[in-house]
């Protein structure tokens, strides 16, 4: 189960890369290969990111929660590399009492 809380963890990261270069890789279903682009992010909201694709200036929006069930993959520029963008790990409401 996804809580707000863990949205929230996962926005505000997002909001810590605004204007940086990411690589979006969506699984399209079975049959299809998965497709790669190149885009920034532009804009962080509540439940979804807004980003903006490089080779045609074409926008697009995701859900924080196509991360957390890996239907869209986030690759981030750190300036020399690219690395996986990891949603926080869900803890489930039993693990969450115990650190209470």
């Amino acid at each position: 189960m996804i809580y707000k809380s863990d949205i929230s963890s996962l926005k505000k990261d997002m909001e810590d890369k605004i204007g940086q270069k990411i690589i979006v890789k969506e699984s399209p279903g079975k049959r299809s290969k998965p497709l790669e682009k190149s885009a920034i992010i532009e804009q962080v909201y509540p439940t979804y990111f807004r980003v903006k694709f490089e080779e045609n200036e074409r926008r697009s929006s995701y859900n924080y929660t196509d991360i957390f069930t890996k239907a869209v993959e986030v690759q981030i520029f750190d300036g020399q590399q690219y690395t996986t963008l990891e949603p926080p790990a869900i803890i489930s409401k039993k693990n969450r009492q115990e650190y209470a």
